[in-house]
């Protein structure tokens, strides 16, 4: 019993008094009662927080609460005295101890207790609440799903190795059959999307890297003259807000856009058509003009602004903000201009975006999607902790920034950080309901690498195929999974297709990968002389790069061109020592290189030197016990070594992995099958290809044994 069973109780009468009251709290208690995971009890407590606190930003603030901080809302409702002070207190503990949930972080399970505690408090007091106020409580549905991993799992048997690609496809293809008018409506949306988006930002920034503003007079349209004072007063304010991020925009200043205004005697701003402002804007060399108006309706004020194209006068982008009277003008403004400045800011980065993810950024906070740009640039880079913190930091001030979380996930997973990257994973999972079609998918692309097997990986990055057949990634994910599963003819042409595809929009990859890994394969099928084709061309684009030289050391010495394979191994090896890398794992790639072009002595004297530089290395001496093994050179020698690399780490499931097949070299089946399933139960992924084709070698080997 969980040292938490008694909070969670009063939850669940809680979640039985509410039943079809408030569908949304509803869904996520459901949830939080059903787990039994301190790290989910936390992430599904604070999601009900989050519901709570977006309705009474909704209703006492009189808002959306859309991106912002749960923190900021809870200090602007305690300022504003909208909710009781010990109610306050409770929201300010929750939100604190639950992020320990949202971010992985070392915690004591006891402090789930207050959390839950505190919960309760808050949702005792938010019934009351919202009986007091006789709202009507509409019930809504939650977002329809499309459950993939069902329709795997009763369409298609994932336990076949040797399905083609026309096969894992045809499921689906039945699937989009069975949802046509689904799909249809996807598809214009994606088609609409890239229309619409020719009239963005994107496409109207300046050489200098910055989008150019020119801010127009607020036409009064209220009855009301005491608003006309705002009409200059807005702009004003916009620009001097929008002035203060000169760095990714170019901002007219007040003078500038007055003058012009004075020049052609616009005093009456009911005359300052679009025409008319296009006009303006041009002669300011801005590409963008902001024109906007004051409305009134009862004691609702309402202020909206227009983005527009100044060359073709046609309106991108909109933005409505209400108050009820004069006095919130201020935060009126203040809430328009953020809105403004995050939508030009973010339009101006998502240019570093590689074209298959911009449509996946899920974020209107600036400031998030500045910190996951800092994330993609040390990841490109390979600085991997850098790269995690930014992401982290992105997630932290948009909690929903779904991308930025995924991107955290694959981090975590290349820094061998594996648990916190299923953490991250599962975060992203979680957040299906609230993403796009193509989100979604995406989530189940990285939920399959981590729980699933190739095969689901294969078929859902398929779906995003269909969705778009010009996005270079999925076909290089797919390749890497028909890689894992040796199925090197497959691979090689989904690899071919990505770089056609980066032909065709006149850019290199985002990586060198793109081409080491199409030249691997090509290596492994023996196109020697596509692949040094390939190579030459990765020159070009990626001169000396460390995995090209590696690639490129490897052909060299298997056509045993000895001169030329020299020169690239002194070239990575002062690349590495550039990347301070250490000599050991230095020297343990440069065997590597050697296996690879089927030069074993060599391999072997590598790999012997790699372990006496780092003679206590349980890595090291499985590196070397598992050549001696699997190349038959030693196995004696190297069941001793891997004993050893056991007896510091007893349960690696590599170095089992090892011993299992050392023990099966040896003709000792039942003893090599009992360490290769103990090594299949703690891998730290889902599947592992060769362990499961050698795991059925040693089963028919022990079934051949018995029936002789």
């Amino acid at each position: 019993m969980h040292i938490w069973s008694s909070e969670i109780k009063e939850i669940e009468k809680l979640y039985e008094s509410l039943k079809g009251q408030l569908p949304e709290l509803e869904k996520e208690l459901e949830r939080l009662i059903k787990t039994d995971d301190e790290n989910i009890v936390l992430v599904y407590s604070r999601r009900c927080l989050e519901v709570i606190i977006s309705d009474l930003c909704e209703y006492e603030l009189k808002r959306p609460r859309k991106t912002e901080p749960l923190k900021g809302i809870i200090d602007k409702l305690k300022h504003e005295e909208k909710v009781p002070v010990h109610i306050i207190a409770s929201m300010e503990s929750l939100n604190s101890l639950s992020t320990f949930g949202a971010h992985p972080k070392d915690f004591d399970p006891d402090q789930v207790k207050p959390v839950l505690s505190n919960l309760t408090i808050i949702i005792r007091w938010y019934l009351k609440y919202k009986d007091s106020q006789d709202i009507s409580k509409e019930k809504t549905g939650e977002e329809q799903t499309i459950n993939k991993i069902k329709v795997a799992e009763e369409k298609y048997d994932m336990k076949d190795p040797d399905v083609t690609t026309e096969i894992i496809r045809k499921p689906f293809k039945k699937l989009i059959i069975l949802l046509s008018g689904f799909f249809l409506v996807v598809f214009l949306i994606f088609a609409y999307m890239k229309i619409f988006r020719q009239g963005r930002p994107e496409n109207l920034i300046s050489p200098d890297g910055r989008i150019s503003v020119a801010v127009m007079p607020f036409h009064n349209m209220t009855n009301d003259t005491t608003w006309n004072v705002w009409q200059n007063g807005i702009k004003d304010n916009i620009i001097t807000y929008l002035s203060n991020f000169s760095e990714d925009l170019s901002v007219r200043q007040i003078e500038s856009v007055n003058g012009l205004l004075q020049n052609k005697g616009l005093t009456n701003y009911a005359s300052l058509t679009p025409s008319v402002a296009s006009s303006i804007s041009q002669k300011l060399d801005a590409n963008i003009f902001i024109s906007g108006s004051i409305s009134q309706a009862g004691n609702r004020v309402r202020v909206n602004a227009q983005l527009i194209n100044s060359k073709t006068e046609e309106p991108f982008k909109s933005f409505q903000i209400e108050g009820t009277s004069e006095d919130e003008i201020f935060n009126i403004i203040d809430s328009l201009s953020v809105l403004v400045k995050d939508f030009l800011i973010i339009s101006v980065m998502e240019r570093e975006i590689i074209p298959d993810f911009q449509w996946l950024i899920s974020t209107s906070s600036s400031e998030a999607y500045r910190y996951y740009m800092y994330g993609n640039q040390a990841f490109y880079r390979g600085d991997l902790p850098t790269a995690r913190d930014w992401y982290l930091k992105a997630t932290e001030i948009d909690t929903n920034f779904t991308e930025a979380i995924r991107i955290l996930s694959y981090t975590y997973m290349h820094l061998d950080m594996l648990e916190e990257a299923k953490k991250s994973c599962l975060r992203n999972y979680r957040k299906k309901d609230q993403m796009s079609m193509q989100e979604k998918i995406w989530a189940d692309v990285v939920y399959s690498i981590y729980f699933e097997t190739p095969y689901e990986t294969i078929k859902y990055l398929g779906l995003l195929i269909d969705l778009d057949d010009q996005m270079p990634v999925p076909y290089s994910n797919m390749a890497d999974r028909y890689e894992v599963l040796h199925q090197y003819e497959k691979a090689i042409s989904l690899r071919e297709k990505e770089l056609e595809i980066y032909d065709k929009w006149g850019s290199r990859p985002r990586w060198s990968d793109s081409y080491t890994c199409l030249g691997k394969l090509y290596h492994l099928n023996g196109q020697y002389k596509k692949e040094r084709k390939l190579y030459s061309k990765a020159e070009q684009d990626f001169p000396d790069d460390d995995q090209l030289l590696y690639r490129q050391a490897i052909l060299s010495l298997t056509e045993r061109d000895t001169i030329a394979a020299n020169q690239y191994i002194e070239k990575y090896i002062s690349a590495c020592r550039i990347s301070s890398i250490s000599e050991a794992t230095i020297t343990t790639n440069l065997a590597a290189i050697y296996y690879e072009a089927d030069i074993p002595d060599k391999a072997e004297e590598y790999l012997r030197e790699a372990l006496s530089l780092e003679s206590e290395s349980p890595e090291r001496m499985n590196n070397l016990a598992w050549f001696l093994i699997n190349t038959d050179r030693n196995i004696n020698e190297g069941l001793k070594l891997i004993e050893k690399a056991l007896e510091l780490i007893p349960d690696h499931y590599s170095y089992l992995y090892t011993k299992g097949w050392g023990l099966y070299k040896q003709g000792k089946y039942e003893e090599a099958l009992e360490m290769l399933e103990k090594s299949w139960d703690l891998k730290p992924w889902q599947y592992d290809h060769r362990l499961y084709l050698h795991l059925e070698e040693v089963k028919k080997a022990i079934s051949s044994q018995k029936s002789n």
